[in-house]
């Protein structure tokens, strides 16, 4: 799963696939069932979390009140994990917020629910494109880039890039058991569906 999240991303070309064995992995195309989804699996022993790209800025207001949600998709509203907490993978109550990159980074779950936001998506032809201007005002990781832009376009886009694709690649892989994936761009959805799912 790993080599193919990594081919798919178009990080780096890898073996042939013939499916996953043992693995869970499913593009949902509604968040709330995702939500749903990643509540049930966390009943089992509280391993699994929603976590998602950084498109959504982190309210300053609501880094301590879950009530203040950041994310909004259609019906789907959450808060980003809360601040006033180190252990949010592990927090009973977690499981109603979302981890971003910098939260979840080095943590493993039983089963990941990953909202990946209009940061990258695929082109007619299948080649995986990103933007990082699309990640949140707040995500440290991209400050800089915009002054860097107006000296050397080129060099900022291939930073953004790698940013935006090592991100997801990150989410993705930290479910051990298995990995939902929704996507806010239903072309990539189409893309991930296809190329993830074949051979299933």
């Amino acid at each position: 799963f790993l080599a193919r999240v990594d081919n798919t991303l178009q990080i780096r070309k890898t073996a042939n696939f013939d499916g996953f064995e043992n693995y869970d992995f499913d593009i949902i195309d509604d968040p709330i069932k995702l939500s749903e989804l990643i509540k049930e699996k966390n009943k089992v022993n509280n391993k699994s979390r929603i976590v998602a790209g950084y498109c959504w800025d982190w309210i300053e207001d609501g880094k301590n009140d879950s009530s203040v949600t950041d994310i909004n998709i259609g019906n789907y509203h959450a808060s980003w994990n809360l601040g006033n907490t180190e252990t949010w993978a592990i927090d009973p109550n977690s499981v109603d917020q979302v981890g971003c990159i910098h939260t979840s980074q080095g943590l493993e779950f039983d089963y990941v629910g990953v909202i990946i936001g209009n940061d990258i998506g695929v082109t007619d032809d299948g080649r995986v494109y990103t933007n990082w201007h699309m990640r949140a005002k707040t995500d440290a990781s991209v400050k800089g880039l915009k002054s860097m832009e107006k000296v050397n376009k080129e060099k900022a886009d291939a930073i953004g890039d790698e940013i935006v694709r090592n991100t997801y690649r990150t989410l993705m892989t930290r479910g051990q058991k298995g990995c939902y994936v929704y996507c806010v761009d239903k072309k990539f959805a189409d893309y991930l569906r296809k190329s993830l799912k074949r051979g299933n």
